[in-house]
Order: C-alpha cells, then sequence, then structure tokens
C-alpha cells in the first residue's frame, strides 16, 4: 500500500502527472490544485490514494493530506467516482469545499465539469450528515448525561472533531480559534466561522 510518492515531477498530460522515483515513472491522477504546486524537474511529494481491481491499479495522489482525505469521502458516496471527485477538488480546494458543504451551496459544487445538481445534492447531504454524526455525543463515546449539557466547552470540542473530520489539525485550527468570538455559538457556528476565516 503507497501512504505517499517522492520524487522528481518529470511531465503533465491533463489531469495526470509522472512523478520519476529512482527512474521509475508513476503515473499519477490529481487535481489541477494540486498539479499548480508541481513543476517539471522539481522533486515533490504526493499523498497517494489506491484503487485497484482486476483491470486496473491507479493511483491518485495530492499535494495536501486534507485533499487526500476530501477525495477519499468523496469516494464514499453513492454515484461519485475518482473522476467526479477529481473534477470537484480540480474547482473547489478543500477550504471553499468544506464552506460550500456546511453552507449547503448546490452552486459552487456544480460548477465542476460532470457535476449536476443531484450529485451536488447529495455530496452536501451525506458529508453534512458525516460530519454531524462525528460531532454527536454517543459517536465520541461520551455517556448520555454528559452529552446532554451543551456548554460551551461541549460545542467547542465538537467543532474541533468536526474540523479534523475536514482535514484541518489542532495546530491549524488553534490560531483560527483566537480570533472568534466563540461564546454562546454552536458546534456548526463555530465551524463555519473557523472556515470562513481560513477562506480569507
Amino acid at each position: 500500500m503507497f501512504y505517499h510518492l517522492e520524487g522528481v515531477v518529470a511531465e503533465f498530460d491533463q489531469n495526470l502527472v509522472v512523478i520519476d522515483c529512482g527512474g521509475i515513472g508513476f503515473a499519477v491522477n490529481t487535481t489541477t490544485n494540486t498539479m499548480s504546486r508541481l513543476h517539471i524537474g522539481e522533486k515533490s511529494k504526493l499523498y497517494i490514494s489506491e484503487s485497484i481491481g482486476e483491470t486496473n491499479f491507479d493511483l491518485y495522489g495530492f499535494a495536501l493530506k486534507a485533499e487526500k482525505r476530501w477525495f477519499e469521502m468523496l469516494l464514499s458516496i453513492s454515484g461519485v467516482g475518482p473522476k467526479a471527485a477529481l473534477s470537484i477538488l480540480s474547482y473547489n480546494d478543500p477550504d471553499s469545499l468544506a464552506l460550500s458543504i456546511m453552507n449547503d451551496d448546490v452552486k459552487a459544487l456544480t460548477v465542476a465539469p460532470g457535476i449536476g445538481k443531484k450529485i451536488a445534492q447529495r455530496v452536501i447531504l451525506e458529508l453534512k450528515d458525516k460530519i454531524g454524526k462525528e460531532m454527536t455525543g454517543q459517536d465520541l463515546g461520551i455517556p448520555a448525561a454528559a452529552a446532554a449539557q451543551q456548554t460551551e466547552n461541549t460545542a467547542l470540542n465538537d467543532a474541533m472533531v468536526g474540523l479534523s473530520v475536514l482535514g484541518y489539525s489542532s495546530a491549524e485550527i488553534a490560531p483560527t480559534l483566537k480570533k472568534i468570538q466563540i461564546e454562546g455559538m454552536s458546534a456548526e457556528q463555530i465551524i463555519k466561522a473557523v472556515l470562513k476565516q481560513m477562506v480569507k
């Protein structure tokens, strides 16, 4: 199983980049966002997601761990294959995609070629629901009585869990939280506020 590939960028071909690792060229499917960070002749590292079948062995690579995380979450949705997931991520970086889903912004997703309104709505419904489930007391293993106490700290903790699901680390979130007045805010409101700050 590949976790990442590190080598010299040999060539580009549409949504594919060839990474030369010790004389072996790996063909890696990727997004335009990742391709914009790569330069022929320079050494680069891509985080890899694999698709292995009876007749295929395809590699999908991303410059950012968050982009890889989003790619894999998109693939978990019925009707969204690798091509559609790459299309969505080529027109939406991780920050803007997260914000679009939290704000139910169908139009932001349908700008990607091959993504119709129905698929966009399914992406928003399933991923927003998935994030919500990660933020509930039961899924986090918290006793029901404690989960019922909707304190400010609980909302913040739930928001941190939700943001981690979106691919953000505590180190990335902490500086942004300092800019936000979270008193009285729900977990979802905190997440939206953090994402708005990150896309500025």
